[in-house]
């Protein structure tokens, strides 16, 4: 049977490559500070819409119905649901999050209905924050061996200029939203969207260098997020026409693209909860499986009881107890090899009544085929 359109099974070679991408990415978090936080996948429909209801990711949520006919839905993202978590924790609150969240959207390009962000918040933050929260975000990626371009602009900034051009207030939102396109949409749709707010001549400013823009009073947090950036050794691109699609960013904005895929890899921003100023950013596992480059090591081992169950057991458990992935196959040496070769199993041991008399066994590299003899007591230190 077919897996429901926009969802997606991942097993073996594939499933394996995200759990190690999953444990890159909590080991980063946790060395930076974050602890971790789970939070229902199913909320009320109202906390889910918040106070951004227009907003395209809240207009795609997936909506549910109890048996009380209460009206659910499923969380779209890790974000809104820190308005509940943080209540009366200690300031900063560091804290990353790891799971499924579902769009009821079209799907396209590498986006499927259900994906796994990977998400971390600081709640109580500022500029210093956000270049601590960019450091991570390039140490991860050079980690997972992918080459990117970190992109950041204001919304303040984003704001003032609107402001400036006399754009009414009352649609900046819309305004942001159809600039939010850019990369999404020819120019020239763009600027005919814009029109019907008086707006389109906004997309020639965006073509300014940055020069520019210091003349506009909300740049200055550009410049002290510049500075806080070089102190950790990250280097950012100032991109005006940056806007994020959330309403509820109110600071600097971030985007992390690379020439290895069209979407973005990862984005965030800074926003204010519960009048507590946060910044955040959220990493795709789906994106991420796609470019990375890691390699896995292969830590596979099979056990090949020949008529000595208690001594393979006694083996493989050694074996698990120093790090490695250790299968028994108690069933005929073909069939066990034929198992290890579909499987990508690195090492096979097989552990006989000779073997065992002389208290060693023999142990087979399946990819090149070299076979060596190894002391059973020294098996775990000796095998590679």
């Amino acid at each position: 049977m077919e897996t429901v359109k926009g969802f997606k099974d991942f097993t073996g070679e594939e499933a394996i490559k995200r759990e190690e991408i999953r444990k890159i990415l909590v080991s980063a978090f946790e060395s930076y500070g974050f602890e971790p936080a789970e939070t229902p996948i199913i909320e009320q429909r109202e906390f889910v819409r918040g106070e951004n209801m227009h907003d395209d990711a809240v207009s795609d949520i997936f909506k549910l119905e109890d048996r009380g006919k209460r009206e659910l839905a499923l969380r779209y993202e890790f974000t809104f649901q820190l308005k509940r978590i943080m209540q009366g924790r200690k300031m900063p609150y560091k804290r990353y999050s790891i799971g499924p969240v579902f769009r009821d959207e079209p799907v396209k390009g590498n986006r499927l209905r259900q994906f796994i962000q990977c998400d971390v918040d600081i709640v109580g933050s500022n500029l210093r924050s956000e270049a601590e929260i960019l450091s991570l975000t390039k140490e991860v990626l050079s980690k997972l061996g992918i080459n990117v371009e970190i992109y950041v602009n204001n919304r303040k900034l984003l704001n003032e200029i609107l402001l400036k051009e006399n754009i009414d207030e009352n649609n900046f939102s819309d305004v942001i939203r159809e600039i939010d396109k850019l990369d999404k949409l020819e120019r020239s749709e763009i600027e005919k969207n814009l029109k019907e707010f008086g707006a389109e001549k906004i997309l020639d400013i965006f073509d300014k260098p940055s020069s520019f823009f210091t003349k506009y009073e909300n740049y200055k947090e550009i410049n002290e997020l510049v500075k806080y950036c070089d102190m950790y050794g990250v280097k950012i691109k100032f991109l005006p026409s940056l806007a994020r699609g959330l309403s509820y960013y109110n600071g600097n904005v971030f985007e992390v693209k690379s020439k290895e895929m069209k979407e973005t890899i990862t984005a965030g921003g800074s926003y204010m909860f519960n009048n507590v100023q946060c910044s955040g950013i959220s990493f795709g596992l789906d994106r991420l499986s796609l470019i990375s480059k890691i390699e896995i090591e292969n830590k596979k081992v099979m056990v090949i009881s020949i008529g000595e169950d208690e001594k393979s057991i006694e083996i493989a458990n050694e074996l698990r107890k120093n790090g490695y992935s250790a299968i028994i196959f108690f069933e005929k040496i073909s069939k066990a090899l034929d198992y290890a070769n579909a499987k990508d199993i690195g090492k096979v041991v097989f552990v006989g009544s000779d073997e065992v008399k002389k208290k060693k066994v023999k142990v087979r590299d399946m990819h090149s085929g070299k076979e060596k003899l190894v002391n059973i007591d020294k098996i775990s230190t000796l095998i590679n």
